[in-house]
């Protein structure tokens, strides 16, 4: 059942990004140019929901949060390996598969490059453990523990933030 319901969300996320035009390389690279922000709307807009959903079947026990620990030397490194391979490709693992999908073969490159550093990666990862994953390791934060409130109370103020952000983008007409 666990596939079934995986496999229903991955078609319908995959439904609305090629709805919201996500999956276009002029969308992509108009957003690494902070010149088109339909990448960013759409980011946003699935982030309230998820975290609204997420929270929400947590505490009604349908699902259990997994969390992992902050390591920031391994967040930092990832982050920007994957900001290198998003700006070299114009795409990022979601949007190149569902860009394939659509028959952009230059994709391709994108899923051969994320090929090579998963395998680049699992080569590397004993030597990681004793270096990178040693630089800043927090343990299993979120913001509500950090700060010692309410977890629907941050998720409020984070509606609040990102629907002004969302309003500040449309005034602009990005």
């Amino acid at each position: 059942m666990e596939l079934f319901f995986g496999l229903i969300t991955g078609v319908l996320f995959g439904f609305l990004l090629q709805r919201g035009q996500v999956l276009r390389y002029d969308k992509q690279l108009g957003a690494l140019r902070l010149k088109d922000m339909t990448i960013v709307k759409f980011m946003l807009s699935h982030i309230m929901v998820a975290m609204v959903g997420i929270y929400l079947l947590n505490d009604l026990g349908l699902v259990k949060l997994s969390l992992k620990a902050t390591i920031l030397g391994a967040n930092i490194l990832g982050g920007l390996i994957f900001g290198l391979g998003w700006g070299l490709v114009g795409y990022c693992p979601g949007t190149s598969v569902g860009a394939v999908g659509e028959g952009r073969l230059d994709a391709l490159w994108a899923i051969a490059g994320m090929l090579a550093g998963a395998a680049i990666f699992a080569r590397c990862y004993d030597a990681l453990l004793g270096t990178v994953y040693t630089w800043g390791v927090y343990g299993k934060l979120t913001l509500p523990g950090v700060l010692g409130v309410s977890h629907w109370l941050v998720i409020m103020v984070l509606l609040a933030v990102f629907a002004a952000v969302l309003r500040f983008i449309e005034r602009k007409g990005l």
